[in-house]
């Protein structure tokens, strides 16, 4: 099963047809979107149905909005966190299962500053993150939790850690958020395929052709419990999906499992 995902910075008409090309190619089994900037209505369900893909989204209009597209079927659609508190104002989380796999797209708060109060947002958002995985799954169940994490896990996922140093996405209150997911179970399967490459980035700054001089952040993740990161067989950053015209500021990131084996 190959799992993608892809803030596509707005599901835009150009964006789409760049969107369809690059499903033609990669052929991925169930792919993660975040960003969509689409309301639930507008959001082209048909085309993707049209490809043989299911499709979910979540979404409110001109900001956020995430999306599940999947050919192994998609079941037990559950938008934002499901659970008892008030549901989170913007639309930033969608699960579904996918053959077998329950399967989140994720579109984690940007922080902007770390003395912003988007900053505050993020860490609660990612507490709550934490915790909803206590009573919606276990550590050996079949989940992927994926997509536009806005942290940088290490130094090694930045192209200059002095250049980011007392900024959001590396600050060590988000690391250890996200190394909280880790600690519940989740697998970073690219880094645990290239444990030790340096200059693998998902995102570049669209200002000073950062994409060129390869001046990047690694912040787009697929996180697997261990029954599935065991049977990572490739991983990828697609970087050729950020090159050509006007295209999103993230790549996508794949990663195929075997699961035909009893996991």
């Amino acid at each position: 099963m190959r799992i993608a995902t892809w803030n596509l910075a707005a599901l835009t008409s150009e964006r789409l047809v760049r969107l369809h090309d690059w499903l033609d190619y990669a052929q991925p089994d169930v792919l993660c979107l975040q960003e969509t900037k689409l309301s639930d209505d507008a959001f082209p369900a048909m085309e993707f149905l049209a490809r043989e893909y299911e499709a979910a989204h979540h979404g409110q209009g001109r900001w956020n909005g995430v999306a599940i597209l999947s050919r192994v079927g998609l079941e037990d659609p559950v938008s934002g966190f499901g659970d008892d508190q008030p549901p989170d104002p913007e639309a930033r989380l969608l699960t579904a299962t996918c053959g077998g796999v329950r399967v989140t797209t994720a579109y984690v708060p940007n922080g902007r500053s770390v003395d912003h109060e988007q900053y505050v947002y993020k860490l609660a958002w990612l507490a709550r993150l934490r915790a909803g995985l206590d009573t919606a799954v276990k550590p050996d169940d079949l989940v992927v939790l994926c997509g536009d994490v806005n942290i940088a896990p290490a130094d090694i996922d930045v192209w200059d850690p002095a250049a980011f140093e007392g900024q959001t996405h590396v600050s060590e209150p988000e690391r250890k958020a996200l190394a909280d997911l880790e600690k519940w179970g989740l697998h970073d399967v690219f880094r645990e395929q290239y444990p030790d490459v340096g200059g693998l980035f998902s995102w570049w700054d669209y200002r000073a052709g950062n994409f060129h001089k390869r001046q990047g952040m690694r912040i787009d993740l697929i996180l697997a419990t261990a029954p599935l990161a065991k049977r990572v067989t490739w991983a990828l950053i697609d970087r050729n999906a950020r090159k050509g015209t006007k295209p999103s500021d993230h790549a996508p990131v794949l990663a195929d499992f075997d699961v035909d084996e009893d996991v």
